[in-house]
C-alpha cells in the first residue's frame, strides 16, 4: 500500500478539501439517516445481537471502500463507478449502468427517508398520516433542491456533529438505564429464535450495510482534495471506522434497553431507549434531532440524483430534456421533477426495509462491478503513486458482494431489475436520437460526465 508525495495538479477545480474537512465529509456522508431508521428492522431480523449485523457490514463495506481508495488516488480526476467501468470494460452499456444503478439507489433511497421522515419520529411532534407526509415531504425536499440548496462543507460539519450527537445520545441513555439496574446486557448475545443465527446476520447484514452506504460518493470531491493520493485512504477508512463504531455502540446500546420484540419493526426505535430511560429528556426534542438527521440525507441525496441526472443528460446518456435548468436559479428543474416523481412512486411501492434492500442491491452491482475494475485496471500504470489494496481484498469484496445478493428477496430484485429495465429503454432511445444523418453518433466523455454531472453543487 503506497500513498503520493505528490498528485497530478491539472484541474481546473480548486483543491481546497484538506484531509479532516474531507473525513468530517466522509463521516457526515455515512451517519445519520439509515441507523435511526433501521435498527428496530434489524432486531426484527436478528433479535438481541443488533450489533453483529452492524460489525459484519463495517466489514464488508471496508472491503470495497479499498477499491475506492486504489482508483481515486489512482485517477483523482475520475468521477467514480461510471468512469472506473468504462477504463476497465470499454463497454458504453456497461459502464452507463453502473452509473444508471447509482441513479436508482439514489431515488429509491430519498424514497425510503421520506418514510423514514414521515414515520414514528414525525409522529412524536405532529398526528399527521405517514404516507401522505412522505409526499409532502419529497415536494419540499425538490423545492428546497430547485431553489439551489448546495452541500456546502461548513454545513457537513455542524449536520454531522448533530448526527453523531443524537447517536452518542442513546449511547449515554442506555448507560443510565443499566446503572439503575434496568436494562439487561446480556441480550447483546441473543439471536432471534425464528432461524440460525447465521441466517439470521446475513439477512439483517442486507439493512445493516445501508447504513454504510455514502461514502462511495466521496470519489465526486476527489479532484478538489488536497493531496487525495495521502488524504482520500485515511479519510476514507478514518469515517467509515468511527461511524462503525459508533453503530456498534448504539446496536450494544439499543439491546441492553430494550427489549427487541418492543422495537422491531419500529421506523423510530431510539425514541424507545429515550422513553425507556425517562430522564426528562421530551421525545419530541430527540425526534428533532432524528428529523434533522433523515431531512440531511433525503436533500443530499436528492441534489445529487439531480445533478447526475442532468450531468447524463447533457453527455448524450439520457434524454436532453432532462438537462434543461432555470432561468434564473440555474439549477435542473426537469431533472429535479422526474426524479421526484420516482421517489413518489416508490414511495408508494414499499416500505422503508424494502427501499432500504433494493438501495443495497443497486449499490452491491455498482460495488462488484467497482471491485472487478480495480483488479482489470492493475496492467494500467500511471506516472504518480497511489494507494495499493492487497489483492485479497478486492476478491473478498465481489464475494461478499454476491453473498448479500443471495439475501434479496424476489420483490427487491424485481423493483431493482424494473428500474435498470427503464434505464436500458431511456438508454437506446437517447441513442438512437442522438444519431446523425448518416447513423453517426456524437461521442460520449463518460469521464466529463461522471465527474461534472454526479458533483455535489
Amino acid at each position: 500500500m503506497s500513498t503520493a508525495t505528490s498528485a497530478p495538479a491539472d484541474t481546473p477545480l480548486k483543491r481546497a478539501i484538506t484531509g479532516k474537512l474531507l473525513f468530517l465529509f466522509i463521516l457526515g456522508d455515512v451517519l445519520g439517516a439509515g441507523i435511526y431508521a433501521l435498527v428496530g428492522e434489524l432486531a426484527g431480523e436478528v433479535g438481541g445481537a443488533i450489533w453483529v449485523p452492524l460489525a459484519v457490514a463495517l466489514v464488508m463495506a471496508m472491503l470495497t471502500a479499498s477499491s475506492y481508495a486504489e482508483l481515486v488516488t489512482k485517477y483523482p480526476k475520475a468521477g467514480g463507478a461510471a468512469v472506473f467501468a468504462q477504463r476497465a470494460f470499454r463497454r458504453p452499456l456497461v459502464s452507463f449502468l453502473v452509473g444508471f444503478s447509482m441513479l436508482a439507489a439514489g431515488v429509491t433511497s430519498v424514497a425510503g427517508l421520506a418514510l423514514a421522515f414521515s414515520g414514528d419520529y414525525l409522529g412524536a411532534l405532529l398526528d399527521v398520516p405517514a404516507l401522505p407526509a412522505a409526499l409532502v415531504f419529497l415536494v419540499l425536499v425538490a423545492l428546497l433542491n430547485a431553489r439551489g440548496i448546495k452541500d456546502s462543507l461548513r454545513a457537513n460539519v455542524v449536520m454531522t456533529v448533530v448526527e453523531v450527537g443524537g447517536l452518542l445520545l442513546v449511547v449515554a441513555l442506555a448507560a443510565v438505564v443499566l446503572g439503575r439496574g434496568d436494562g439487561s446486557p446480556g441480550r447483546v448475545l441473543e439471536f432471534s429464535p425464528d432461524h440460525s443465527p447465521v441466517a439470521g446476520i446475513l439477512a439483517a447484514a442486507v439493512l445493516a450495510f445501508y447504513s454504510f452506504v455514502g461514502f462511495e460518493t466521496s470519489a465526486n470531491v476527489a479532484e478538489e482534495a488536497v493531496e487525495p493520493s495521502r488524504t482520500y485512504p485515511r479519510a476514507l477508512f478514518g469515517g467509515l471506522a468511527v461511524a462503525g463504531v459508533v453503530y456498534v455502540l448504539v446496536g450494544l446500546a439499543v439491546s441492553t434497553a430494550v427489549a427487541p420484540a418492543q422495537i422491531a419493526g419500529s421506523d423510530g426505535p431510539l425514541l424507545e431507549v429515550v422513553r425507556v430511560a425517562d430522564v426528562g429528556l421530551p421525545s419530541w426534542l430527540y425526534s428533532l434531532v432524528a428529523l434533522i438527521a433523515v431531512a440531511n440525507g433525503a436533500l443530499l441525496t436528492a441534489i445529487m440524483c439531480s445533478r447526475l441526472t442532468y450531468g447524463m443528460a447533457t453527455e448524450g446518456l439520457l434524454p436532453p430534456v432532462l438537462a434543461h435548468v432555470l432561468p434564473g436559479r440555474r439549477t435542473p428543474w426537469v431533472a429535479i421533477v422526474v426524479t421526484t416523481l420516482v421517489s413518489m412512486a416508490l414511495v408508494l411501492s414499499g416500505d422503508l426495509a424494502t427501499l432500504a434492500a433494493t438501495v443495497v442491491l443497486l449499490l452491491l452491482v455498482v460495488f462488484i462491478s467497482t471491485n472487478v475494475a480495480v483488479l482489470v485496471l492493475r496492467k494500467d500504470r500511471v506516472e504518480h503513486r497511489h494507494f495499493r489494496a492487497p489483492t485479497v481484498l478486492p476478491v473478498l469484496g465481489v464475494i461478499a458482494s454476491v453473498a448479500l445478493l443471495t439475501q434479496q428477496e424476489a420483490g427487491v430484485w424485481l423493483r431493482a431489475a424494473v428500474l435498470l429495465a427503464v434505464g436500458v429503454v431511456l438508454y437506446a432511445l437517447t441513442r438512437r436520437a442522438s444519431r446523425g444523418p448518416r447513423g453517426t453518433q456524437r461521442p460520449v466523455d463518460l469521464t466529463r460526465s461522471a465527474s461534472e454531472g454526479a458533483q455535489r453543487p
